[in-house]
């Protein structure tokens, strides 16, 4: 049997044993490490976020007023239940612990790559980030998936229903350590949601050119840049959980944290 059937009947097997299990505060975080005290305690949520939140949006009001002018945190739009179970460590290991993933380093313009077992970064490499590591060596997966093999993962995933006229959307999947992130960057729009963890976002719109250095990570500009910044100086941030969805318009200046071991999904309009 080919590897892609295997993949679907393990899935269809996993789904139907999810219905019949009670949830407890370990499948609650999906089995997830949450990271440890030092890194959480630098990695923190912010003390307001100045991104809003809609849980009754429209398509037309979300075009009006967001779609190409601010970010939004979309709520109740779709239901991942299902695809939240499947992403659990437990489920992942057992499909994709064999695959091949491509990790990034997590510096502004992430020259380096990486190939190895998915079952070997998340057992030896998916730890809490130490905040004097450069970007260029701290390895993060994200973005560079093999869509033929983790398509029976991405078929049970519902993305945001709301799309951009002469786009075509793409997914970019990622599981990452408490503390870190990728540092500001911009490219086309999109959609991003947390499955597992929290992660919280700064965002510039494209005039605003934050100050950062594109080798250091997000958790070392918290550390040293973000106290620096005077009110007018500071981002919009927030910090998105399971269930709840950002949108970032195109070119918007954005950088993540990674406040827990977070599993996290992306859908680029592009």
């Amino acid at each position: 049997m080919a590897l892609g059937a295997n993949c679907v009947l393990l899935l269809a097997l996993w789904t139907l044993a999810a219905r019949q299990r009670p949830v407890s505060g370990h499948t609650a975080n999906g089995g997830w490490q949450l990271g440890d005290s030092g890194t959480l305690a630098v990695a923190a949520e912010e003390e307001h976020c100045t991104v809003e939140r809609r849980a009754d949006l429209t398509y037309a009001e979300f075009v009006q007023r967001y779609a190409f002018f601010r970010p939004v945190i979309l709520q109740n739009l779709t239901d991942n239940a299902r695809f939240r179970t499947l992403c659990s460590r437990e489920r992942l290991l057992a499909l994709f612990g064999g695959s091949i993933i491509r990790l990034s380093t997590a510096n502004t313009f992430s020259y380096k790559k990486v190939d190895l077992p998915f079952q070997k970064y998340v057992e030896q490499l998916l730890h809490p980030q130490n905040p004097s590591s450069l970007g260029n060596d701290t390895l993060y997966f994200f973005g560079d998936n093999n869509f033929t093999e983790w398509a029976p993962l991405f078929r049970h995933y519902s993305p945001p229903p709301f799309g951009l006229l002469g786009t075509t959307p793409a997914y970019s999947f990622g599981v990452a350590g408490t503390g870190s992130g990728v540092p500001f960057h911009w490219h086309g729009p999109g959609f991003s949601e947390v499955i597992y963890g929290r992660k919280r976002w700064f965002l510039y719109p494209p005039e605003k050119m934050p100050e950062f250095h594109p080798n250091k990570t997000t958790l070392a500009w918290l550390q040293d840049t973000y106290p620096t910044l005077g009110s007018s100086e500071r981002p919009l941030e927030c910090t998105i959980r399971p269930g709840e969805v950002l949108y970032f318009p195109d070119r918007w200046w954005h950088a993540t944290l990674n406040l827990e071991t977070s599993v996290f999904i992306s859908t680029f309009l592009g």
